[in-house]
């Protein structure tokens, strides 16, 4: 089976037939993709006559499986080609197909620094129609690879990076071709397994505010044996980026946040949210602060320093958000990780050999380990720290104002070490199978299969974290008989295990604590997760001919699928940590699936495909997944197309089977006035879960004139409908849903009160009162089939290539001008109870932005090339369901907040590469140069807050927005050819 890309690179014969030209076959491809702006470009000479010669080249697409003879396919492929890549000079492969406008909202280091306990920072996933990760389904050469999470998304990182020639992306539902997952799309990357010769690549990069130094070296061997019969193949790829810590920018000093607006007082007219700058929390600092009581604004600062906390002018109401005065005392993202830490080597081998004329066998071995190292930040407590009366440290000029009662203080605890993930991943993937064809009952039958076994091991580790229970005891500090300061638990002679070793930590300064202290206090906990993956296939495609129409296509196969999840923990990882708290995960399933698929043409030049896969799982039943397509050129300058499908998502090793993974943050408290107070979140699985189920609508068309030759325009409308979609409601969503009056919701939570735990219902936690004087909720969670999502938008693509001197004969080189861009119309969400929720055009992190584009233009001149390329996104909102006033305001609830200014600017980038290739034929080493974002554009400031990680991180969304400034990479690439 030959991929698109391999078509492309290769010009065969069809038994008896004519041949096309690459040149038409490339730019067939590329105008008829949705989002083909990116497609695969080489050399395109002006048709001749030899360009008619090659009308029955078999080409297989990904999103078919069937072997097809010049069609347009009905649905939108992108064609990423090698040539794509290199310009992009990225560090690895997810940097640059994340620039796609149908790829957004994806998961990388730079965002997913915060996801400390989850596993998952420090990985590069793609994210098609902002569907989630786990509804894009990671392909390599046609075939799945083993997970690197454990909700199976794929880590590209592991994607052997410099051995992939093409990556090809159908933005439309695939699972009755490649199975579950596929209900976004399929990104499948191509390698160069025919390679012979030896090529390389090394290269250096970094900011021009000289961090985040990036040094790459790839290297590929090929050779031909026994005859010509064998083919080997050798590549191994590091990369060592060295990251950004805190954020070292000009423009992270603005102390932009999304806050409660001090004057808010419901009923008042007021907004109840402010987007602004020079804004920090007052309810906590580095070395403490009063939150509550007549000591209240007394911070402490280096040695003890007792200061008065500056509210600034807008002091009322007693909310948590300063704006002016002393705002910075509340910033500490200068522990965290603006562009974590990366790691990465990975070696390929590949072996292949001709037994027979038509039969050839070969063996795959991969194994890549890769390491993420990144800082998480401080841990907070934002205002819910009680010191008991008697502390030893308490300062006396404190301790007369308050007397007899106790302390609550807010603090990051800065003496206290920022929390750090290390998660190690080591994958590897065997892969032995074979590729036939032959004539059987008078057909041409082209035949493959494959055994895959995967196996993924990660090793998540926290570094530096908080013992909850040791900080607890270290931080009641007292005097013994002999007037020392002890730990309470030591004097009193506590039994519990953790009590012993306790040393006294002081809550009330910065630098006041040795690091005897600090080590009683912190921990490393762990968790070993393994995956397998174990894949049998057997694939069969043929074309019939009949009497009447062109010849059928047709497709069938089977697959058997297996995956698993164990693990072990380090001891004493469970429980008591603030972040970190890992239990192990068991749990398998199988997957049983055959498919069928068929392709004609009609007269009219009507095309019809359609395609149907049973799926049976162990776990969660039998589904049926469909697809047909349609084609039609009613004339030779338009084709039109269209697409129906129904697609499934199974739940994954997570989903089904999480013993409990838990987290902690802060959550808004709706009955204490919004005051934010602590949560930690068990989230454990459901195996009662079904698969997701979405329907798929594609219609497009597809413009290139004869009269001007080398341009085209195709436009595609996708919509997207998951019924029973699986998730899961956030905390904040559960506290607000359960005092709006949902009582289901409220039945998953507990509040901590004086330290008992108080269960709802009880007369110490109603829905009407609440739960006064409520220290922390605990909020038990799992995912159910209970959402409606819904995504609808529009592709479009133009590209215009041609040779200067069909201008002006003494004009050399070659022009190649591509715009491509996605207005998202609908990110809809609805959970059956409240209103749907739409995010598409809020550029916050809920949503993808309502347009995103990229364009580039190309110069080609013998050994020259350069690229300037602008990429950028429509400005948004915060949120759709907020309605924006700055005077006589609605009233404000859960859903409908109001806001003073709910816009957030787009931003436009401009990235520049040049290549030169040096004289030399043999090894043709080139040179090469690219600049991102070439005019350093700042952060567009998102505000982010008003929850805990307001102020932990720095305020901008880095998914969407260029976080780093100008970058610069240099380098040399060769290329001997065998």
């Amino acid at each position: 089976m030959m991929s698109l890309s391999e078509s492309l690179h290769s010009a065969q014969a069809a038994p008896g037939g004519r041949r096309y030209s690459r040149s038409l076959v490339i730019a067939g491809l590329l105008l008829g993709s949705a989002t083909g702006a990116l497609a695969q470009q080489a050399d395109q000479p002006a048709a001749t006559a030899a360009a008619a010669e090659a009308a029955e080249e078999q080409i297989t697409v990904t999103g078919s499986r069937i072997t097809r003879s010049g069609f347009d396919q009905p649905t939108p492929v992108t064609v990423i080609g090698e040539q794509d890549i290199k310009a992009a000079a990225q560090p690895n492969l997810a940097d640059f197909v994340n620039q796609i406008p149908s790829v957004v909202g994806s998961q990388t280091p730079s965002n997913s620094q915060r996801l400390l306990s989850a596993g998952t920072a420090g990985i590069n996933t793609l994210n098609l129609r902002s569907l989630g990760t786990n509804r894009t389904l990671i392909l390599l050469d046609g075939r799945r690879s083993v997970g690197s999470t454990s909700i199976g998304t794929v880590d590209i990182n592991t994607i052997p990076q410099g051995l992939v020639k093409g990556v090809e992306i159908v933005t439309g539902g695939a699972s009755s071709v490649y199975g579950s997952d596929a209900v976004a799309g399929v990104v499948n990357f191509i390698l160069d397994k025919t390679f012979t010769g030896l090529k390389g690549d090394v290269s250096y990069g970094e900011t021009t505010y000289g961090d985040d130094k990036t040094y790459r070296i790839s290297l590929t061997g090929g050779m031909k044996f026994a005859g010509g019969r064998g083919h080997l193949l050798l590549s191994g790829d590091y990369l060592r980026r060295d990251g950004i810590i805190g954020a070292p920018r000009p423009w992270a000093r603005d102390g932009w946040h999304l806050v409660q607006n001090p004057r808010f007082v419901a009923g008042n007219g007021e907004p109840e949210f402010l987007a602004s700058a020079q804004s920090g929390l007052n309810s906590l600092t580095a070395g403490g602060i009063v939150t509550a009581g007549p000591a209240r604004g007394t911070y402490f600062g280096p040695g003890g320093a007792i200061r008065q906390y500056n509210y600034g002018p807008n002091r009322l109401n007693n909310r948590e958000w300063t704006i002016g005065g002393d705002w910075e005392q509340g910033l500490h993202f200068d522990r965290t990780s603006l562009q974590p830490e990366e790691n990465f080597a990975s070696g390929f081998a590949r072996a292949s050999f001709d037994v027979l004329e038509n039969f050839t066998v070969f063996g795959e071995a991969t194994y890549n380990w890769s390491r993420a190292f990144n800082d998480g930040g401080y841990f907070t407590s934002k205002g819910n720290i009680t010191i008991r009366n008697d502390n030893a440290f308490i300062p006396a000029s404190v301790k007369s104002l308050i007397g007899t009662s106790n302390l609550t203080l807010g603090s990051w605890d800065a003496d206290l070490p920022s929390r750090q993930s290390n998660n190690t991943r080591r994958l590897q993937r065997y892969v032995v199978g074979f590729n036939t064809n032959f004539d059987a009952i008078g057909l041409d039958w082209n035949i493959d299969g494959y055994y895959q076994h995967g196996v993924t091991k990660a090793r998540e580790q926290l570094l530096q974290t908080i013992n909850r229970t040791r900080l607890g005891f270290a931080r009641d500090a007292v005097r013994n008989s002999a007037g020392q300061i002890v730990c309470r638990v030591t004097r009193d002679g506590s039994t519990d295990p953790l009590a012993a070793g306790c040393l006294p930590y002081n809550s009330f300064g910065t630098g006041v604590n040795s690091q005897a202290v600090v080590d009683y206090i912190i921990g490393d906990p762990f968790r070993i997760q393994t995956f397998k993956q174990d894949v049998a296939a057997l694939n069969f495609s043929t074309k019939i001919d009949n009497g009447l129409i062109d010849p059928i296509g047709l497709a069938f196969g089977v697959e058997r699928r297996r995956e698993a999840i164990s693990g072990v923990i380090s001891p004493g990882a469970d429980s008591g940590w603030v972040v970190g708290n890992y239990l192990p995960t068991f749990g398998s399933y199988t997957v049983t699936e055959a498919y069928l698929e068929t392709l004609f043409k009609l007269p009219l030049d009507l095309e019809v495909s359609g395609a149907a896969r049973y799926t049976s799982y162990s776990q969660t039943g039998d589904v049926v997944t469909w697809k047909v397509g349609g084609a039609w050129q009613p004339i030779p300058d338009l084709r039109l197309r269209i697409t129906r499908s129904r697609d499934i998502r199974a739940p994954n090793l997570q989903e089904l089977f999480a013993a409990g993974t838990r987290n902690t943050n802060s959550v808004f408290d709706p009955w204490q006035n919004a005051s934010s107070v602590r949560y930690t979140q068990t989230v454990t699985g459901n195996l009662n879960l079904e698969p997701e189920e979405a329907d798929t609508l594609g219609i497009g068309a597809i413009f290139r004139p004869t009269f001007l030759p080398g341009f085209g325009l195709s436009v595609d409308y996708y919509d997207i409908k998951i019924n029973g979609a699986i998730g899961n409601l956030g905390p904040q969503n559960i506290v607000d849903r359960c005092f709006d009056g949902n009582l289901a919701l409220c039945q998953r939570l507990t509040a901590i009160i004086g330290g008992t735990n108080v269960a709802f219902g009880s007369p110490g936690f109603t829905q009407a009162g609440g739960a006064p004087g409520v220290s922390e909720f605990l909020i038990a969670n799992s995912p159910f089939n209970f959402l409606t999502q819904r995504v609808r938008g529009v592709d479009i693509e133009a590209s215009y290539r041609f040779s200067l001197d069909s201008i002006a004969s003494a004009l050399p080189g070659n022009i190649a001008i591509r715009a491509v861009a996605t207005h998202y119309i609908e990110d809809s969400e609805s959970n059956g109870v409240d209103p749907p929720t739409d995010t598409a055009g809020e550029n916050t992190l809920s949503g993808p932005p309502s347009w995103i584009y990229r364009a580039t233009f190309d110069y080609n001149l013998d050994n020259f090339t350069m690229q300037f390329a602008l990429r950028g996104l429509s400005g948004g909102v915060y949120n759709n369901q907020w309605v924006e006033c700055t005077s006589g305001c609605p009233a404000s609830n859960a859903v409908n907040r109001t806001i003073a200014n709910n816009r957030i600017p787009g931003a436009a980038y401009v990235d520049a590469s040049f290549a030169y290739t040096l004289p030399n034929e043999k090894f043709k080493p080139q040179i090469y140069l690219r600049v991102r974002n070439l005019f350093n554009k700042d952060m567009v400031p998102v505000g982010k807050g008003p929850s805990d990680t307001s102020n932990v991180e720095v305020f901008g969304n880095q998914t969407l927005y260029d976080y780093l400034g100008r970058t610069f990479l240099v380098g040399i690439r060769f290329n001997f050819a065998g």
